[in-house]
């Protein structure tokens, strides 16, 4: 008779499997605003919330017979398994295009994965055992964090301003972990129009960073999804120009062409890639062909460039929207970023009102957000939310910050008639969502 696994004290195991899932599983928590997003995508609800790219810009006649083309001429391939580093020609465009910020690479070392958030998953689980400490700008992505937290490495957060991560509290993060003798494995970065601040990294800070990383031994890793979407057209210089052996860079096709056929791409020093290529093999065994065969053939015959102009111009006027409204309608107290460039406002509303706790309240008002607290790993951001201004039209942005307004309008006379309540930042970050990315 085969005896039952014991059951963990304390807890109503309604889950028959909660005693084999291994212990890395802890730090997995479900989204608490997912549910809320199914209600908001309701097309009475403006969502402010999601990160998706405005597909309508794209020249989807063309692309169609393209696609077409490709599976009559080449379908034999692109429907075969390929190679888990990526198809040669695309890791050569691939070069191309990062040669716009400065990146001198070759093919060789480039990685082709699904979406940049698998390069991010392989690259932590490469480096990270648990109880490392990964550092991050505070707020980050979201979905590095549930990386992170995935893989157990524990997050610091390092402060940002207006130019982006601080120099001088990133020596302060490190000169703390050398104290408390904790192993820093990376810099975890978003250094242009970051997700979720919109801020940008001064490009007299760059090197700084760098040299600061050097010394202390520990590895950058570049995560840049948006440096080419500045609204005027300028690009900076990427922290992998500065320092290529010291850089693992992330790459994405998601913000500049299709975020559907989930292709990204790692560059990383010689060695490191080699240990890629396993990962990845052992992830997926190879990235889809097809889909790499389709961005390969747009990027040879489209105006690629052209069309990322166009989706500046197209988000440069959703951001000037959202500005213009945020100043027209949100009351006093609040105060937001200014980005120049991708995807999103980060916005800090009076004390004692609480984002997370407010949003429910929001979708009923019939707008969507995503709470600050998201995007901490330690459970702060309750006065911060982020907004996004890619996907909604102008008139929809207006709209939807106009409602918005009108309920925090509601929390603060709450605030001011009953008071404050201090709430205990509650420690571990979501899971990513297409809702939150």
């Amino acid at each position: 008779m085969t005896a039952s696994p014991p059951e963990r004290t304390g807890r109503h195991n309604l889950d028959p499997h909660l005693d084999r899932y291994a212990a890395r599983t802890e730090g997995m928590t479900a989204s608490e605003i997912r549910a809320l997003f199914a209600v908001a995508s309701r097309p009475e609800v403006v969502s402010l919330a999601g990160g998706m790219p405005n597909l309508a810009a794209l020249p989807l006649d063309s692309l169609s017979a393209q696609v077409g083309e490709l599976i009559a001429e080449d379908g034999l391939t692109a429907l075969q398994y390929g190679s888990a580093q990526g198809i040669p020609v695309l890791r050569e465009q691939i070069c191309d295009v990062m040669a716009l910020e400065g990146i001198s690479a070759h093919s060789d070392d480039v990685v082709v994965t699904v979406g940049s958030q698998m390069g991010l998953d392989m690259v932590t689980r490469l480096f990270c055992d648990p109880g490392d400490i990964v550092l991050a700008e505070g707020p980050s992505y979201v979905g590095a964090l549930g990386s992170f937290a995935a893989y157990q490495a524990k997050v610091v957060h390092v402060v940002m301003d207006d130019e982006g991560l601080v120099p001088e509290a990133l020596r302060e993060a490190l000169a703390a972990a050398k104290r408390a003798g904790q192993r820093v494995k990376f810099l975890y970065t978003i250094p242009n129009f970051h997700n979720p601040a919109g801020v940008t990294l001064a490009v007299e800070r760059r090197a700084e960073i760098m040299e600061i990383c050097r010394e202390h031994g520990v590895l950058v890793v570049e995560d840049n999804p948006y440096g080419l979407l500045g609204f005027d057209g300028q690009t900076y210089p990427s922290l992998r120009s500065i320092d290529p052996e010291n850089v693992v860079y992330l790459g994405s096709f998601s913000k500049t062409f299709a975020s559907g056929l989930r292709v990204g791409w790692v560059l990383a020093p010689h060695a490191v890639r080699e240990k890629l290529v396993l990962a990845a093999e052992s992830a997926t065994l190879c990235p889809p062909t097809l889909n790499q065969m389709i961005v390969s053939r747009y990027l040879a015959t489209h105006d690629w460039k052209g069309q990322i102009k166009t989706f500046r111009e197209n988000y440069r006027e959703r951001r000037d929207a959202m500005i213009s409204a945020l100043e027209q309608y949100l009351p006093s107290g609040c105060s937001w970023t200014h980005p120049d460039g991708g995807f999103y406002v980060w916005v800090t509303v009076p004390e004692g009102v609480d984002t997370k706790a407010m949003l429910p309240r929001a979708v009923t008002a019939r707008v969507a957000y995503a709470s600050g607290t998201g995007f901490y790993a330690d459970g702060f951001g309750s006065r911060q939310m982020r907004l996004s201004y890619c996907y909604p039209t102008p008139e929809r942005i207006k709209e939807g910050v106009r409602r918005l307004a009108a309920v925090l309008e509601s929390e603060m006379d709450l605030v001011r008639t009953f008071g404050t309540v201090s709430m205990k930042p509650i420690s571990g970050p979501e899971n990513p969502s297409p809702d939150t990315a």
